[in-house]
């Protein structure tokens, strides 16, 4: 037995001990995550936090770092399942976006969600070069600061009653485009990695090649076929049919998108896309839910588990210098972009803050991305885990802050969206 099962099975009576190998340990490890993480929603969502607080939390309790013993026997088990939820996280994500949809963002949103995104992911990387980060350690770390939380930050702006307002269209559609840019960028990043760090022009150029043909690729041959196949399946009434065909769809894309060096989660979110495409899609969303959600759960749980927690004194400095970094570079860009095609002080500020703060599930999928093709440090995990908890907690309180502001000058007593004249 190893030793990171002696702890748990050591307090368990003889005949409660899984033999080595046997399927036991993977139901001892799944009813540890779960037990864990329904005490640490049930605990955050009374202190009314956001669950990925509680998942985060939840995966260091269980972790094998986490004293006096660890309650789970096998962290490739969790990993497995990790990457599993990284696939229905990003696949329901791109049901969100049909391509109508995305035709519809507008080059408002797109020139101010590309511009912010790269700005702080030039400002970050050279900030974290500064503190003695290596080359891949800050470009990945870059890459996930750039990015804001789509699910806290809508959740958050829902329960202000702010969904429709202007300033969280602009938002909404600034998401969209990081959302994108940050899976098509992962995929890069990986490729150049897996490359052990090439990135002469035509490595480069050949590693956009791929990702762009792959990319183009799906979208228009898949459009033109995929979401008939579904309509098909979802015609037959058979609900057990259609979740098969659309996972189908979805682990083909992700075992795909991987054979040719790029991340999961690209193929997951392009499957996404083109379930979105369909008749189906609405009823594609309900039948995916559940286990997105569980699966979703255990992806945070296991970025809490590999967590060295004992690290995580060393990087209270760095990490809070990286997130002002990024709230500074974010928060500056778009309320400088906004104002100068004359939208409103009120505007430009609230869209500011809810872009600023949080740092959530697309960001760990990037930091678990370069953890994976073995291209990150082992301190980056911990450091990152800091910053998605620090973040998480605050940004509700930021986005909060922003809806309340009023302004007294003649320009903003203007409503909200209103550009100047």
């Amino acid at each position: 037995m190893n030793h990171e099962t002696a702890g748990i099975t050591s307090f368990l009576p003889q005949f409660f001990t899984p033999g080595e190998g046997s399927a036991d340990f993977i139901v001892q490890d799944f009813a540890a995550v779960m037990i864990v993480a329904a005490v640490m929603i049930a605990i955050t969502y009374k202190l009314k936090q956001p669950s990925v607080i509680g998942y985060i939390l939840a995966g260091i309790i269980i972790g094998p770092f986490t004293p006096p013993f660890t309650l789970v026997s096998n962290l490739d088990t969790i990993n497995v399942l990790a990457e599993l939820g990284i696939i229905m996280l990003l696949f329901v994500i791109g049901t969100e976006f049909p391509m109508a949809r995305l035709r519809t963002i507008g080059r408002l949103s797109a020139v101010v969600g590309m511009t912010e995104s790269v700005a702080t992911l030039i400002i970050v990387f050279f900030i974290a070069q500064t503190l003695g980060f290596n080359f891949f350690d800050s470009l990945f770390l870059a890459l996930a600061l750039s990015i804001t939380s789509t699910v806290v930050t809508v959740k958050v702006l829902e329960e202000l009653g702010m969904i429709k307002s202007q300033s969280t269209t602009l938002v909404l559609g600034m998401l969209i485009i990081e959302d994108i840019f940050v899976v098509s960028a992962l995929a890069v990043l990986q490729s150049v990695a897996v490359n052990n760090g090439e990135v002469s022009l035509p490595t480069l150029a050949i590693t956009l090649g791929v990702v762009g043909a792959f990319i183009g690729g799906i979208l228009y041959l898949g459009s033109k076929s995929i979401p008939k196949v579904i309509d098909m399946a979802g015609k037959t009434n058979d609900y057990a049919l259609l979740l098969i065909v659309i996972l189908g769809l979805a682990f083909g894309l992700s075992f795909l998108a991987s054979g040719l060096g790029m991340s999961v989660a690209i193929g997951a979110f392009l499957a996404g896309v083109l379930v979105a495409e369909s008749n189906s899609a609405a009823v594609a969303r309900i039948l995916t839910l559940p286990l997105r959600d569980m699966f979703t759960a255990i992806f945070f749980i296991s970025i809490g588990a590999l967590m060295d927690i004992s690290l995580v004194p060393v990087f209270i400095v760095p990490a809070a210098i990286l997130i002002l970094t990024s709230f500074a570079s974010k928060f500056l860009i778009v309320t400088a972009i906004l104002n100068r095609m004359k939208f409103d002080n009120l505007t430009s500020l609230r869209a500011a803050f809810g872009m600023a703060p949080a740092r959530g599930e697309l960001s760990l999928v990037v930091i678990k991305g370069g953890q994976d093709v073995g291209a990150l440090s082992s301190s980056i995990l911990p450091l990152f885990g800091v910053i998605t908890i620090v973040t998480t907690f605050m940004a509700p309180f930021i986005i909060k802050f922003g809806s309340r502001l009023r302004f007294t000058d003649d320009k903003s007593t203007k409503k909200e969206g209103q550009p100047y004249s």
